[in-house]
């Protein structure tokens, strides 16, 4: 057998092997399983406490937060990389898919640290009129769960991961659409406050349906950027 015959022959069963192969299974499932090895099964939330659940969040929120990492308004480098080439479009699509995930939340593992309960409640449920804290439950809604479109639920959140964000507000790690409501909100609170908070939050078990509002319970208590008033 001659060499040209012998090369075309292992061109033939190398295209035989590929046209053998199965198909890709180009769905937006399939695209976003990069994202589950740091958010968890079906974004569930990472095992560490840091990475939060994305699964269930409002469509809009989830699309705001990715267009934040893409454009600087939040730095996590890990994050920024990943989305910097995608479009809104893209995006958008990414964000539809987790929202539409309905996976049930574990029990909380924490409970409110000694002393902390009773503020934080009284600061979820009331605010803090005096240095213009508005009320969590006034933006997160009733029942802690979001708001559709843009607004996220604060239940089902580990007491580190909120302290943390609590922490990026304040110092401009964390941005969002002007005007930035939850940096002004961050900056009012001390941080015997923002732990307060997040110890209650942390405790409370997540009701069920999980999924956020339709609307508002009432007008928002001050503007805040990306957020239907």
């Amino acid at each position: 057998m001659s060499l040209r015959t012998l090369l075309v022959a292992g061109s033939l069963a190398v295209a035989g092997v590929a046209t053998a192969a199965p198909p890709f299974e180009d769905t937006i499932a399939q695209r976003v399983l990069a994202c589950t090895g740091c958010h968890g099964d079906s974004g569930r939330a990472g095992p560490d406490g840091y990475y939060p659940r994305i699964a269930g969040k409002p469509a809009g929120y989830l699309h705001h937060q990715l267009l934040h990492f893409r454009d600087g308004r939040r730095r996590y480098p890990l994050m920024a990389h990943l989305v910097a080439p995608l479009t809104d479009t893209y995006l958008r699509e990414m964000a539809d898919h987790f929202a539409a995930l309905d996976v049930p939340y574990p029990p909380p593992s924490t409970a409110p640290l000694r002393g902390l309960a009773a503020r934080g409640e009284e600061l979820v449920r009331q605010g803090d009129p005096v240095r213009g804290v508005p009320a969590c439950q006034a933006c997160h809604g009733e029942r802690l769960t979001g708001v559709a479109p843009a607004i996220p639920g604060l239940l089902g959140l580990p007491r580190d991961y909120l302290n943390a964000q609590f922490g990026a507000w304040r110092t401009g790690k964390r941005r969002a659409f002007a005007p930035d409501c939850m940096h002004v909100v961050a900056e009012r609170l001390d941080l015997p406050d923002i732990d307060a908070v997040s110890s209650w939050l942390a405790s409370q078990p997540v009701p069920v349906p999980s999924k956020a509002a339709d609307a508002l319970p009432g007008p928002l208590p001050m503007a805040c950027g990306g957020v239907a008033k």
